[in-house]
């Protein structure tokens, strides 16, 4: 009998446990499994906590639902009648001059037609006149290695890109523009770039992808998105689970290895899966021939507030879901989500529920908000909501949350490293498989497929050593 160990409980882990479920029982494979997750609830960056009538999503707050086999994979866990799609409105820039709406044939800012491009109330004349270049200039250099803030200007012009598409992508990716790959970001542009000759035709010939009402954009469930780990744990019965336990040492053996828990258990294992961030898998390994890729890794941090109000969400000045903050606005927030506004369920009565993001680009600015108590947290984001948006009121309900060198950052070496990285750890432990979103892919849908892929890899290693029946 063969043994598989996962580490770590996030999407990844959960999915890949839940796969390799399904394939033991499909094919009468002699092996048992086993997931540790230190915290006292698996899902990782998915965490709902539910405060005073109140939905709040402190990690990830949805999944793309264009991502390819989402739709299919909620379907097979029989949440298909659970799911809860985003509402649709306008999305704005906070600038010091206020909020300006983000066009609304725009896809992360970047238009989508020229009637998006000139109605922008973002850029100047001379700055859309600058991105026309897109239209007929050919591109002869750039692949979806290439930095994304590199290939945006050549054809759109910096100020388009430092003015309307920086700040949206910027935002969604935590990074700088210039130091993310297209192929980690958006690989498509190139596609349309060469195909129509015009990142814009590309995007408006495919603009029921993007940009169609009757498709909403995101997912979330009835009871939040912690409703998904749930689910892949209940599908998975008859595993080990090991929740509020940490996995301390990864001891190597001739053959196969002991993973030795905090709290003194010790789990035997032919095939490990390292689903925790980078940090985390490179000290269970432990291997100083590893430590010039691991040490290229990079990650970044951020704090959330939420602020649920005794008050009407239509005290918000604008119709919309929330805003995205640019460079010298005054704000110390980097986003403001109206949750309430966007996602309808998480709120009883359409209260107003809103969340604040404070990301580490500014590294002084961090540095502060982090010393701070949550009181002190609290009170900034009140003082932001208040210049942004008016609203004075108190709040009934808040949540505070700190994700600490755990979101990754992916520049322009990325692919590389991981290649690196995962050639090197095939031939010092080829039964150890790296997995999450350190290195393939940082949405929910992306965990959800490398979750897929690690249990096949899992199984074909389960193969090798000959516990298949098959």
């Amino acid at each position: 009998m063969k043994s598989v160990v996962i580490i770590g409980g996030g999407i990844t882990g959960l999915t890949t446990l839940y796969e390799l479920h399904k394939q033991i029982q499909k094919t009468g494979a002699q092996a048992t499994l086993a997931l540790v997750e230190e915290n006292p609830e698996a899902g990782g960056k998915l965490r709902t906590v539910r405060k005073e009538g109140f939905i709040m999503e402190t990690g990830a707050d949805s999944i793309v639902a264009r991502k390819k086999g989402v739709a299919g994979f909620l379907k097979e866990l029989g949440l298909e009648n659970r799911i809860r799609h985003n509402a649709t409105g306008i999305s704005y820039l906070y600038r010091e001059d206020g909020l300006k709406p983000i066009p609304a044939e725009a896809v992360f800012g970047i238009p989508a037609s020229l009637d998006a491009l000139f109605g922008s109330e973002l850029v100047s004349t001379k700055g859309k006149l600058a991105a026309l270049k897109d239209l007929f200039t050919k591109n002869h250099s750039f692949t979806k290695d290439s930095s994304a803030g590199e290939f945006l200007e050549a054809f759109f012009g910096k100020e388009l890109v430092k003015k309307q598409i920086a700040p949206v992508l910027s935002g969604v990716y935590s990074g700088n523009l210039y130091e993310l790959t297209l192929a980690t970001t958006m690989p498509f542009l190139v596609d349309y770039k060469n195909q129509y000759g015009s990142i814009m035709k590309g995007l408006s010939e495919h603009k029921q992808t993007f940009l169609s009402p009757e498709k909403k954009k995101f997912v979330s469930f009835k009871n939040g998105l912690a409703e998904l780990a749930g689910r892949l744990e209940e599908k998975a019965a008859g595993a080990d689970i090991i929740k509020g336990v940490k996995a301390d040492v990864l001891e190597r053996h001739e053959k196969g290895y002991t993973v030795v828990l905090s709290d003194g258990r010790r789990l035997e294992a032919d095939v490990v899966v390292l689903a925790v961030p980078h940090a985390a898998a490179k000290k269970l390994l432990a291997d100083p021939a590893l430590d010039e890729e691991w040490g290229q890794f990079k990650a970044a941090s951020v704090i959330t507030v939420y602020l649920g109000f005794d008050v009407p969400d239509a005290v918000l000045p604008k119709d919309g879901t929330g805003f995205i903050v640019s460079g010298g606005s005054g704000l110390a927030c980097n986003a403001c989500t109206w949750t309430s506004r966007k996602w309808p369920h998480t709120s009883k009565n359409g209260r107003l529920l809103l969340r604040l993001f404070y990301k580490d680009a500014d590294a002084a600015l961090f540095n502060r908000l982090n010393a701070m108590d949550q009181e002190g947290l609290i009170e900034t984001a009140l003082k932001d909501v208040r210049q942004a948006l008016g609203i004075s009121a108190q709040p009934v309900a808040a949540e505070v949350t700190k994700w600490l060198g755990k979101m990754p950052k992916y520049d322009l070496h990325h692919r590389q490293r991981v290649e690196a990285l995962t050639k090197k750890l095939s031939a010092s432990d080829p039964d150890v498989v790296l997995a999450g979103c350190s290195y393939y892919g940082v949405g929910i849908a992306d965990c959800i497929v490398n979750g897929k892929e690690t249990a096949g890899k899992v199984m074909e290693k389960l193969r090798e050593q000959g516990s298949l029946n098959v």
